[in-house]
C-alpha cells in the first residue's frame, strides 16, 4: 500500500466538498472559524469510534449484523445515533458564541466543516486497514459514504438555521437531530443489509446508490432555500 496515495483518495472526496460548499457561501466565514469546526470533526471521530465499540457489545453482544432486523437497529443505535448527537455537540460548541453566525446559509457550512471532518478521518481509517482491497474502498467510499456525511450535514445545518433564525418551534428543534439521524440511519441500513446477503447486495448497492442521489439533490434544495433567505434579508 502507497500510504501517500491511500491517504490521498481517503481524504481528497471531503476537501473537494469542502470546497464545493465554501464557494456556495456568498459572504465567505473566516478561515480560523471553517478550521476550527473541520477539527471538531475530527476530534470527535475517534471517541465515537470508542462509544460505538461499547454500545455493539452490550446492545448487541459484539456481534456484526446478520439479518435485516440487525442490520437496520445497528444503522440507527450503533451508527446513526452516536455519530450525528456528537456531530450536533460539536456544531453547538461552534455556534453557541461564534458573532460570525449571521446567515442562514451559515448553518449549512459549519454544519458541513463538522460532518467532513469526521468524515475525512472515518475514511482514513477504513482505506488504511483495506490493506490490498485499499483502493476499491477508498473509491467506493467517496462516492457514497463521504458524501452521505455531507448531506447528512447539510441537513443538520438547515435546520439548526431554521430554529435560530427562523422558527422555535420544538418540531424544528426535534428535527436538527431527527432528520440527519433518519437519513443516516437508513444510508447505513441500506449499506448493512447489502454485506450480510450476498444475495441481494448487488440490489442493495444500486438502491443505496438511488438512495445518496435524491439525498443530494434534497441537500441542494436545501442550500438554495438558505442562500435565497440570505438574500431576501439582504434586499429588505
Amino acid at each position: 500500500m502507497n500510504i501517500a496515495l491511500s491517504l490521498t483518495v481517503a481524504l481528497l472526496p471531503a476537501i473537494l466538498l469542502l470546497l464545493y460548499i465554501w464557494k456556495k457561501d456568498p459572504q465567505k466565514e473566516p478561515t480560523g472559524q471553517l478550521v476550527k469546526a473541520v477539527l471538531w470533526g475530527v476530534a470527535i471521530c475517534i471517541p465515537i469510534g470508542f462509544v460505538e465499540l461499547g454500545i455493539q457489545e452490550v446492545l448487541f453482544g459484539g456481534k456484526m449484523p446478520t439479518d435485516l432486523w440487525s442490520s437496520t437497529a445497528q444503522a440507527f443505535l450503533l451508527a446513526a445515533v452516536p455519530e450525528e448527537a456528537a456531530k450536533l455537540f460539536a456544531l453547538w460548541l461552534i455556534l453557541r458564541k461564534n458573532p460570525y453566525f449571521d446567515e442562514h446559509f451559515d448553518g449549512i457550512v459549519y454544519a458541513v466543516c463538522v460532518g467532513l471532518g469526521f468524515a475525512a478521518i472515518e475514511n482514513v481509517f477504513y482505506v488504511l486497514q483495506s490493506e490490498e482491497e485499499w483502493l476499491t474502498v477508498g473509491i467506493v467510499r467517496s462516492l457514497l459514504a463521504v458524501p452521505g456525511h455531507y448531506a447528512f450535514a447539510v441537513l443538520m445545518g438547515f435546520y439548526y438555521s431554521l430554529y435560530h433564525f427562523v422558527d422555535h418551534s420544538k418540531k424544528t428543534a426535534v428535527c436538527i437531530l431527527l432528520v440527519p439521524v433518519i437519513a443516516h440511519g437508513i444510508y447505513d441500513a441500506i449499506a448493512f443489509i447489502g454485506v450480510v446477503s450476498a444475495a441481494i447486495g448487488g440490489i442493495s448497492f444500486l438502491v443505496l446508490v438511488l438512495f445518496c442521489i435524491k439525498m443530494h439533490k434534497v441537500a441542494k434544495k436545501k442550500i438554495v432555500a438558505q442562500i435565497e433567505r440570505d438574500e431576501m434579508v439582504t434586499r429588505s
